[in-house]
């Protein structure tokens, strides 16, 4: 336990073998959630942890009762919810808050809804915004209030009511690197001073260092669909100290939970699983060519290797910023990812050091042999008596496996990576794919040595030649 910390007592809200699975417009299942048990007790702060994609903020809606599991439970009290939580108040990222009332008035809706006589609302109301420090602007309109202060009459109406757990959904991650900061210090000495009215916090982070820095204990979680991967204690005393060894060391450990075991299986395997991978088994990262090649540059100025956290600190990228550039060059085989530390390959020295023309050659190469999606557009291009096919077969199919919003994601990702490898084109005018002539050589040279055709990606279930199909999760969305 924290020196000075309050003691962890009863249980407030638990969570049994939560699952969530969507269906998408086509009747596709979904899958969001996988079976997440844990318990939030009276007196912590628990940070719920992952990288985009992970369901963090479907699990504290889950939590808040706005939406219900698929599967599993979720109890408050010991009572099963049936509808929204009586326990519970949220701040959101967006802020949310109404833009024709003042300060004040947005502070008491929670009150209003709660049916609190009008003289009480009007009390309680001044004194939380007397206490997240916005103390003279009660009678001001959000436009006129900084993104910082906005944030704090989120806050304000939060603790309004007195919740037994205050659920934060990314609330700093709208805001500037200071005033996310200075909102993070004044939260932990409201929780230390015992000033704030609540009895837990339940924060979603996709910020490692944020979740180090507020939580007494960070849930880890896996993505696609989301599921408990770790549970960590940070036995570490408030105001915690970035430039402390612990603190630095147990940093680096979430790091290589996060990062360490997905990419060094997929580097292990980059020879031979993506030759039979689909687009839903290793969908693309979000990763532009040339943010992959500025990491890869890194990289090499720092003589091949170096930590992750490291290389986030001294870029200012959180997690969310750093990560798909990583999967990226793992992925490809440009780099390889283990104990929190990215090191380049021989094949990553080879594309950074070439000239222009060369690294297209050798991209375009990696990209049609190990990046799914993009060789089974080429594929599916080669097919064709003319090279050319509409984006919406893609799109529909990937909508098999995804969102229609990941779909054009990943799709869209593709397509920067074919055209940097000079793969093939694409008219956004109206909606083509169209074969570079190159491409159709490199295929042919890119067989495999027993002679066996690749996979077929005209096939009718999946653009890579087998269907994606509901298990393969909501994959590569931001």
């Amino acid at each position: 336990m924290t020196a000075g910390a309050r003691s962890p007592g009863p249980v407030i809200i638990e969570a049994e073998h939560v699952t969530k699975t969507f269906i998408t417009p086509d009747g596709q299942a979904l899958p969001v959630l996988d079976g997440i048990s844990f318990a939030l007790r009276e007196g912590e702060i628990v940070a719920l942890l992952g990288k985009s994609g992970a369901g963090k903020s479907t699990l504290l809606r889950c939590i808040a009762g706005l939406i219900a599991p698929s599967a599993g439970t979720v109890t408050y009290r010991d009572t099963p919810l049936t509808g929204a939580n009586p326990g519970v108040a949220m701040v959101f990222q967006s802020f949310a808050l109404l833009p024709w009332l003042t300060v004040q008035q947005n502070v008491e809706l929670s009150l209003q809804a709660r049916n609190v006589p009008e003289a009480e609302r009007r009390e309680r109301a001044l004194k939380a915004i007397d206490l997240i420090g916005l103390d003279g602007f009660e009678g001001a309109y959000p436009k006129e209030l900084s993104g910082g202060m906005r944030q704090r009459v989120g806050f304000a109406r939060g603790l309004v009511v007195e919740p037994d757990a205050l659920l934060m959904d990314e609330p700093f991650s709208a805001l500037d690197v200071l005033t996310a900061e200075n909102l993070r210090s004044e939260l932990v000495g409201l929780w230390e001073g015992h000033d704030a009215p609540v009895k837990s916090i339940l924060i979603v982070t996709h910020n490692i260092e944020e979740a180090v820095l507020l939580a007494d204990r960070v849930l880890v979680l896996s993505s696609n669909p989301g599921s408990l991967q770790a549970e960590l204690a940070v036995e570490l005393p408030r105001p915690r100290d970035r430039t402390d060894p612990a603190f630095e060391a147990l940093v680096d450990t979430v790091y290589g939970i996060l990062t360490g075991r997905e990419a060094a299986v997929q580097a292990a395997a980059a020879p031979t699983v993506p030759a039979l991978a689909t687009p839903g088994d290793l969908p693309l990262p979000e990763a532009s060519v040339g943010g992959l090649a500025g990491l890869l540059e890194i990289l090499l100025a720092r003589g091949g290797e170096d930590g992750l956290a490291e290389i986030a600190d001294d870029l200012n990228f959180e997690i969310d910023d750093l990560l798909p550039l990583v999967d990226a060059t793992v992925l490809l085989g440009l780099a390889t990812v283990a104990d929190a530390r990215i090191a380049i390959t021989e094949e990553g020295r080879e594309f950074t050091a070439a000239d222009i023309l060369t690294s297209k050659e050798h991209f375009a190469r990696l990209a049609a042999t190990r990046a799914p999606l993009v060789r089974a557009i080429v594929q599916g291009l080669a097919a064709t008596e003319d090279g050319t096919l509409r984006e919406g077969l893609f799109l529909d199919l990937l909508r098999r496996g995804f969102s229609a919003e990941q779909a054009r994601n990943q799709l869209e990702t593709a397509i920067g990576w074919g055209r940097y490898g000079e793969l093939f084109d694409y008219n956004r005018d109206d909606g083509r794919l169209l074969l570079e002539p190159g491409a159709r050589t490199l295929l042919q040279s890119s067989a495999e040595p027993s002679g066996a055709a690749p996979p077929a990606a005209s096939g009718p279930d999946s653009p890579g030649g087998s269907e994606s199909g509901p298990d393969s999760g909501p994959g590569g969305g931001r």
